[in-house]
């Protein structure tokens, strides 16, 4: 355990060792260590969990394990990614997930949450922005391959825009698309494999690497397609498509996180016109090839040139890990 390998396992009558908890599931949380879970996403589903306080569930396990260990803060991942952006950087005023799951916080004038009774300062705000236009699909720009995703997935109608731009998610839509161009004959001759037409055999991972198979033959997407996929045979046309597919899929979800950025950014206009920073953690954000540009090309196209030039993203690089031991270390010292 970690304990043992830092050699930091209290005994005796020592004191325990206070820790922060990163949650990156919806909580209705009621103090600053103790949240009920809402609902799970990003694909889990464990039973007995939902409507339990967390906080107490990971307690009783660290007593039964004999841990002398206090969780004495709990905080979402996009909370734990803001105070780690802030920590380094006090001009940051939103953290953003980017990665398997998405989710965003910011600083809100505390006047605005109705549910919070004001003092006339600033509180964290935990958006939960994944399950916007879940209900109604309405706003969001949905196709039938999103649709079926949806429709198929253990969590129906909820996390709609997670499951446009996140991680977990990409390489099933991307899945889908090859499947209705296959069907129409357009895509590998229309031919398939028991691999392909299963749910999630594509990851994410394959679409990021596809696009950037610059070799005369990709050979890289040749491999994903034929070895990985088990698919017998495919052309230069069929990985060209492919590597399309996996260029649209993963613009499209840097210029919708982006459209998420701008909503909030812009939500508070005073803020714009001095130096902000975003910090933003995640494998989509950090890795996926071309995404940074493209999110923030998308929201210079929103925001006045005189401000944009004031918006700085930053990568907070385990952010919640981070964050969630800032907020550790300041509630241990109002024990």
């Amino acid at each position: 355990t970690f304990l043992d390998d830092h050699n930091i396992r209290p005994t005796g009558h020592q004191p325990p060792i206070h820790m922060g908890l990163t949650f990156s599931y919806p909580v209705q949380q009621t103090s600053l260590s103790s949240g009920t879970l809402v609902q799970w996403t990003k694909g889990l589903n464990v039973p007995g969990c939902v409507g339990r306080d967390v906080v107490r569930l990971l307690q009783d396990a660290l007593l039964r394990l004999g841990l002398r260990v206090k969780v004495v803060a709990l905080v979402n991942d996009t909370v734990g990614t803001l105070l780690s952006a802030a920590y380094s950087d006090p001009t940051a005023q939103m953290g953003v997930i980017l990665g398997t799951g998405t989710n965003a916080a910011y600083y809100e004038d505390e006047a605005n949450v109705a549910k919070w009774k004001s003092e006339g300062g600033e509180i964290v705000l935990n958006m939960e922005w994944g399950a916007f236009d879940s209900d109604d699909f309405k706003v969001l720009p949905f196709t039938q391959h999103d649709i079926k995703l949806d429709r198929k997935s253990i969590n129906p109608r909820k996390q709609a825009y997670e499951k446009m731009i996140s991680g977990m998610y990409l390489g099933e839509i991307a899945r889908n698309v090859m499947l209705w161009l296959a069907d129409q004959r357009l895509l590998l001759d229309g031919r398939s494999s028991e691999v392909l037409n299963a749910m999630w055999s594509i990851d994410t991972a394959y679409l990021s690497a596809a696009t950037v198979d610059n070799s005369p033959d990709l050979s890289e997407i040749q491999q994903i397609i034929e070895k990985t996929l088990n698919v017998p045979e495919s052309t230069l046309v069929d990985r060209q498509i492919f590597k399309i597919i996996s260029i649209l899929v993963g613009e499209r979800s840097a210029r919708l996180s982006a459209v998420g950025i701008v909503a909030t950014l812009t939500k508070r206009p005073e803020l714009l016109n001095k130096p902000i920073n975003v910090g933003i953690d995640g494998s989509m954000y950090e890795h996926y090839p071309e995404f940074e540009r493209i999110m923030a090309e998308t929201v210079s196209h929103f925001i006045p040139p005189e401000q944009f030039k004031n918006v700085k993203f930053s990568l907070a690089k385990d952010g919640s890990g981070v964050g969630a031991a800032i907020a550790a270390m300041l509630a241990a010292k109002e024990l």
